[in-house]
């Protein structure tokens, strides 16, 4: 899957894999990779960047460590975090629902008018 396909959605993401617990970067790569089958595998110049956003709009805290003698930044949702991945799973709910009255499979097509 692309990155462009996730426009809108890969905070969301990044949220929700942090809501399970602190990760540094690689870690969130991987966990995105696990959790869709290997259809998000996304670079590390998409990842970064939305991080830092994440970051600056106050969603996620960082910070500093040394494992196994390598600096790593650790991310963590913040209380903002958790209400913005709230929002953001209501927000999906109802655009999932509005599509899926559309391209859902017992869809019945409609007749012109």
């Amino acid at each position: 899957m692309r990155a462009q396909a996730l426009h809108g959605h890969l905070d969301a993401l990044l949220l929700a894999v942090l809501e399970q617990g602190a990760l540094h970067g690689y870690a969130i790569i991987e966990a995105l990779r696990a959790r869709s089958d290997g259809n998000l595998d996304l670079p590390t110049g998409t990842i970064y960047p939305a991080l830092r956003r994440l970051e600056r709009a106050g969603h996620v805290a960082s910070s500093w460590s040394t494992v196994s003698g390598r600096e790593r930044r650790t991310y963590e949702l913040t209380d903002s975090g958790r209400r913005a991945l709230a929002g953001e799973r209501a927000g999906w709910r109802e655009f999932s629902a509005t599509v899926g009255r559309f391209l859902g499979p017992d869809t019945p097509p409609t007749a012109p008018a």
